[in-house]
């Protein structure tokens, strides 16, 4: 809803934000950043880049990074668009670079539990492990950005 006109509005749509089957989840986590909004897509398995127009308008949707299994939620690690995705069915962080590759970074060995948000703040990363497949260990870790 917006504060002065009252009226909420479709900003961007089509089918890189819907859901691959009835009931999946789609276009789920959103971060706007240098420019663009940045979704993704829970059951594509994408992160998608929307570039705002200077109308305000939204731009061709991008694909980012794709395969990603089981993404969630994901932060800018603040070098550019470098970002960490949280994926709770592979129990893992991914560190996504610009041009789209993947590898994981926290895994259960670090202590995560069904990761489901990720969040960056200067140099240090939170994620929360919701656990709510396992039901086992719900907690909030804490890691460190390497250099």
């Amino acid at each position: 809803m917006w504060p002065r006109s009252g009226k909420a509005e479709v900003w961007a749509s089509g089918q890189d934000l819907q859901p691959t089957a009835p009931g999946g989840f789609g276009v789920n986590g959103l971060k706007v950043h240098d420019g663009s909004g940045w979704v993704s897509n829970s059951s594509q398995g994408t992160l998608l880049r929307i570039p705002m127009l200077p109308d305000s308008a939204a731009g061709p949707t991008v694909e980012a990074a794709t395969g990603l299994a089981s993404i969630d939620d994901f932060s800018f690690t603040g070098h550019g668009n470098t970002l960490l995705v949280a994926q709770p069915g592979l129990n893992q962080v991914d560190l996504i670079t610009p041009g789209g590759a993947s590898r994981a970074v926290l895994t259960a060995a670090s202590g995560l539990s069904g990761p489901s948000s990720v969040s960056v703040s200067g140099r240090t990363v939170y994620v929360t492990s919701a656990a709510y497949a396992t039901g086992v260990d719900p907690n909030l870790l804490m890691a460190r950005l390497g250099g």
